[in-house]
């Protein structure tokens, strides 16, 4: 009998998000572009995964106005069994916290690293 696979107990990339303006036209692309399956949907969300398990999720997240700026749409999302020791490990390394409206329930924290790039730890 084989044992379960092990989750890490590091810090891994488990989604990289990307936010689209032409969302439906963005899922069906990475679908077919990467040949993902759809792993989890919600209003304006949805998480691309690798049917292999290898690869790392891509998120798309519906946006109702193109870009314009300088921020970019693209970021990781981190995954760890351990979200407040990992966030409070970040911080010490140079990450800092950005102000974000979380929804209820959230599972994730919103940082951003000593360039000011976001990326998201995920309560794995």
């Amino acid at each position: 009998m084989r044992d379960a696979p092990q989750e890490p107990d590091h810090v891994r990339i488990g989604s990289i998000v990307i936010r689209c303006y032409e969302f439906e036209r963005m899922v069906q692309f990475w679908q077919a572009a990467l040949q993902y399956i759809v792993g989890h949907t919600d209003e304006g969300f949805v998480i691309l995964k690798d049917p292999s398990g290898k690869g790392p999720n891509v998120s798309l997240d519906q946006a109702f106005v193109k870009r314009t700026g300088q921020r970019s749409w693209l970021h990781l999302d981190l995954y760890t069994p351990d979200q407040s020791g990992e966030v409070e490990r970040l911080v010490s390394l140079g990450a800092a916290h950005y102000p974000w409206r979380y929804e209820p329930h959230a599972d994730y924290v919103v940082l951003e690293d000593p360039d000011g790039n976001l990326f998201c730890v995920v309560q794995a």
